[in-house]
């Protein structure tokens, strides 16, 4: 048998053996539920903390501070907000701006 006739065989061998399957996508992380699990137990509890800080504050009689604190703490929930909405409607906003498909 001829090295090209062995060639032959050994191609038409390797067309018939079924191709390798594709190696699975790795595992991604999954920021939905990441998001949810920071929305529904976090921000619940870190809030629960806040008023707990202004009540024992305005129990001392130091009102300025708890009004500062509080206004602090409404600008940052609006910094998260927007920070929220970005994560979801930036690609969006993106598209718009630059006018791109």
């Amino acid at each position: 048998m001829s090295t090209f006739a062995q060639l032959l065989q050994a191609a038409q061998h390797l067309a018939q053996e079924p191709s390798p399957s594709p190696s699975p996508t790795p595992n991604l992380i999954n920021t939905t539920g990441i998001v949810d699990f920071i929305t529904t137990k976090i921000v619940p509890i870190l809030l629960a903390v806040l008023g707990v800080v202004f009540i024992s504050r305005a129990g001392k009689g130091e009102m300025s501070k708890v009004l500062t604190s509080s206004a602090i703490a409404m600008i940052g929930l609006a910094f998260i907000v927007g920070a929220g909405a970005l994560f979801f409607f930036g690609e969006g906003l993106i598209q718009l701006i630059f006018g791109t498909n």
